[in-house]
């Protein structure tokens, strides 16, 4: 079962050299911080991760022709498509609910997923 995403996750990006930690704009649901939707691809919900290697960003491409090929990683920039496919059943302010098997993209071909959702479970005894 997946498990909801939310502030302090830990994002991976293909194409990125270092994670990302993840802030929810939604409301705080759990008792450890706010969940995130769908919706939350903005740069203050998706941090950049670190430096990027596609050829696809144009900073990437400039740098490495200017390397004579030699590939010259760039600061990361992410555009993000929104988190797909979220969760089927629970909804924050009537948007579907980030969930840990989600996964978004970047214009520059990454792929980001959910490495750590942020949240622990609790065992009752």
């Amino acid at each position: 079962m997946p498990s909801q995403v939310c502030t302090g996750a830990t994002l991976q990006c293909s194409f990125g050299a270092a994670p990302s930690s993840f802030a929810a704009s939604g409301i705080e649901v759990s008792a450890t911080a706010p969940s995130g939707v769908i919706g939350d691809v903005t740069p203050s919900n998706v941090p950049p991760f670190g430096v990027c290697s596609s050829l696809a960003n144009p900073q990437v491409a400039a740098a490495t022709s200017a390397a004579q090929g030699v590939l010259t990683p760039q600061p990361c920039q992410p555009v993000l498509s929104p988190w797909t496919p979220g969760s089927a059943e629970v909804t924050i302010g009537g948007t579907p609910a980030l969930d840990d098997s989600s996964q978004c993209t970047c214009s520059w071909g990454g792929v980001i997923t959910v490495s750590a959702a942020g949240q622990a479970s609790v065992e009752v005894t």
